[in-house]
């Protein structure tokens, strides 16, 4: 009974467990963005929209079917001086049923389509745009959180390292060895790492929440966050959503010149009306008459005062403004990179540094150490060295975080997918 207990209890742990030490790369919250950010709903519902919009252009080939009714009364009628032929009724009625049917208008009912969709591809990927601009927020956040995370695992082995310390200073104290007050120094110094892994929780959480409210989910603090392997940057050809939208927009503005040509051909339409009216088709015949007429009917603007050839000129012109648009982006996007590449380099050359001081930092701590232990030197001189020691240690962990952030903004200035 009582191992059926432990086995439910565990059972229900379990899922807070398995939670509670859940991890989060940096491609899963690029996913979680591109996915559930506000801005990502108008993808599906610009195209809902257009779907819409092409359905109801697509009507134009239908036959139009319009159902009229008058009834009129004039003072004067038209009369005929003849005996034979009563004049007209001055209260008229007329019925008919007229179907217009759109045979030919030089595809402007397809291109108007087109010219649709070119405009909704172009929206959906100005949405496209502005959610991998986001990307470069979630590197800064991501990376504080894993500075921190370096930053707390770095305290705790200084703390470990520290009591250990205390440990024999007491030792030297009850031997007279070392003077009492050593002991306080090292222990204000614990406590001070008390009061920044205080500090760090703090700080993390915030960096969390506002991790949590960029992807629109919930990231819970005791997530661990995986370090990126991240190879340094090789490739130089640019593949930014950016670039697909200048595309885009230049393809509308073709698609918009052709709808132009297209107005200007010839727009011929069949037609037929059907009814019943008091006259009918017959004037002089003074009673109700079916009424039943067909025919086709043609209409062609040759001359629009160059109308069409100004929006044309004012197109190229659209196009051309794209073209500065694209080329300033390009030339800001390279700036970008020759930047970060120059932050890998310092990066890089700043961690080799590192090493070699934290390889001196760690003989002068110990030789401190041994110092401290014989009563050479006061703790407040060993604390010196191993506050240098850890500072040193510090500053390489930042560094190598300062390098992945640099790598994963190249990553990001360069082009890579959305999701």
């Amino acid at each position: 009974m009582r191992t059926s207990k432990y086995t439910f209890i565990i059972l229900f742990l379990l899922p807070f467990f398995a939670f509670a030490q859940q991890k989060m790369t940096l491609k899963n919250c690029y996913s979680l963005v591109h996915q559930n950010y506000p801005t990502a709903k108008q993808i599906t519902l610009l195209q809902q929209k257009s779907d819409y919009e092409v359905n109801a252009l697509q009507t134009g080939k239908l036959p139009k079917i319009d159902l009229n009714a008058q009834g009129t009364y004039q003072n004067q009628v038209t009369e005929i001086p003849n005996p034979f032929i009563s004049p007209l009724n001055k209260d008229q009625y007329k019925a008919t049923l007229d179907i217009n049917q759109l045979l030919y208008n030089g595809g402007l009912i397809d291109a108007n389509t087109k010219l649709k969709e070119a405009q909704t591809k172009t929206q959906q990927q100005q949405v496209e745009v502005n959610l991998y601009q986001l990307k470069s927020r979630i590197n800064q956040l991501f990376f504080s959180i894993l500075l921190l995370q370096e930053r707390k695992d770095l305290l705790i082995a200084k703390q470990k390292q520290l009591e250990s310390k205390i440990k024999e200073v007491k030792t030297g104290i009850q031997f007279g060895a070392i003077l009492p007050a050593s002991e306080k120094v090292l222990e204000a110094e614990n406590l001070k790492i008390k009061q920044q892994l205080s500090e760090i929780q703090y700080d993390k959480k915030k960096l969390f929440e506002n991790l949590s409210s960029i992807t629109y989910t919930t990231i819970p603090e005791t997530t661990e966050l995986d370090k990126p392997i991240i190879t340094t940057p090789t490739n130089t050809t640019i593949n930014r959503p950016e670039l697909h939208y200048f595309e885009l927009q230049e393809q509308q503005i073709d698609v918009s010149k052709s709808i132009l040509t297209k107005n200007n051909l010839p727009k011929i339409n069949a037609f037929g009306t059907a009814g019943y009216g008091n006259p009918g088709l017959n004037m002089i015949e003074n009673s109700f008459e079916p009424i039943f007429i067909v025919g086709l009917k043609a209409n062609w603007n040759v001359f629009d005062w160059n109308k069409s050839k100004s929006e044309k000129e004012a197109l190229t012109v659209s196009a051309d403004i794209i073209a500065t648009e694209k080329e300033t982006f390009l030339l800001n996007n390279n700036i970008q990179l020759q930047e970060i590449n120059a932050e890998i380099q310092k990066s890089e050359a700043n961690i080799t540094t590192d090493t070699d001081i934290i390889t001196l930092r760690e003989y002068v701590e110990k030789s401190a150490s041994s110092q401290l232990k014989n009563g050479v030197i006061t703790a407040s001189e060993y604390l010196t060295e191993f506050t240098n020691l850890y500072e040193a240690k510090n500053s390489q962990k930042i560094h190598e975080i300062q390098l992945e952030l640099a790598k994963a903004n190249y990553q990001v200035a360069i082009g890579i997918p959305n999701h």
